[in-house]
């Protein structure tokens, strides 16, 4: 498998690291999250696993916590911070 295609719960591993470390661990990011990114067409699927589950690229699963991330930061009121 690409390594670069990371599956739903890879994903959301990736993206709560980051959201964790960006928001002091006030912030989460779970599976859920990420099909929610993805209907909501934040995320696009890169594929599919051998079982028919979606497959998304890293570069793309940060560019989506990125454009997510200043709406819930500020939903559990940390402010934007810009660097």
């Amino acid at each position: 498998m690409d390594t670069d295609l990371l599956t739903t719960a890879q994903a959301a591993a990736h993206a709560h690291r980051a959201r964790q470390h960006l928001s002091a661990g006030a912030a989460a990011i779970r599976p859920t999250t990420i099909r929610d990114w993805a209907s909501r067409g934040h995320l696009h699927k890169a594929g599919l696993t051998e079982h028919g589950r979606p497959l998304y690229r890293l570069a793309d699963v940060a560019r989506a916590e990125l454009a997510t991330r200043a709406r819930a930061l500020r939903l559990v009121g940390i402010p934007e911070q810009h660097p």
